[in-house]
């Protein structure tokens, strides 16, 4: 039986995913969120599931720390986003807060009011795939968009401003580095990529 033949990875630029985020509102909650989770899963590298874990008490908006308290394999690690994330999660954090979303529910949720009553859920990860296909189509961008290409593209972008290969790995929340090393390797790390500028815009 002959292997079935991986899908071409499309590695997103700054551009891109600023373009992205754009498609999203910047008045309904809805949009906010959603603008906010794109940015903490570009920015921090993040895995979808330990994005959608987080609680508000696991982001330090001031030092522009997140503590992913469970990530693969039951790891705990402490990973930086910038001031672009920081600002998006910010409007996010404010938004809850006038929908009365208390502190104990997950960062990334769902609300909405049944015979009055807040009802809070938190967002699928079939839903997160959704909304970045809905968002990549309003946009002229030809790549695939998919959550985990975001954790793709910021192991990359890492890589290419020659941040050191050790802090890669801690950001990413490999077991070792031969994981991160054979990780990139898979992204064709070693090619130019065209495109990409600083992190910080």
């Amino acid at each position: 039986m002959s292997r079935q033949r991986r899908r071409p990875i499309d590695i997103l630029t700054p551009d891109d995913v600023q373009a992205l985020i754009a498609t999203a509102s910047n008045r309904a909650p809805s949009g906010i969120r959603n603008r906010a989770l794109i940015a903490v899963l570009y920015f921090s590298g993040i895995r979808l599931a330990e994005a959608l874990a987080l609680l508000p008490r696991d982001i330090d908006l001031k030092t522009g720390e997140i503590n992913v308290r469970y990530g693969k394999g039951g790891r705990q690690r402490v990973v930086g986003i910038n001031a672009h994330a920081q600002a998006h999660v910010s409007r996010w954090m404010d938004a809850r807060v006038r929908l009365g979303i208390n502190g104990r529910q997950p960062v990334f949720c769902t609300f909405s009011k049944a015979n009055g009553e807040p009802r809070v859920k938190t967002l699928s990860p079939r839903y997160v795939q959704l909304m970045l296909h809905r968002l990549a189509g309003r946009t002229p961008l030809q790549k695939r968009i998919h959550p985990h290409g975001l954790r793709h593209s910021h192991a990359v972008h890492l890589l290419r401003r020659g941040v050191p290969l050790p802090h890669i790995q801690r950001q990413l929340g490999h077991r070792n580095l031969a994981t991160t090393d054979e990780y990139l390797r898979g992204l064709g790390a070693g090619e130019h990529v065209a495109g990409v500028r600083d992190l910080d815009w």
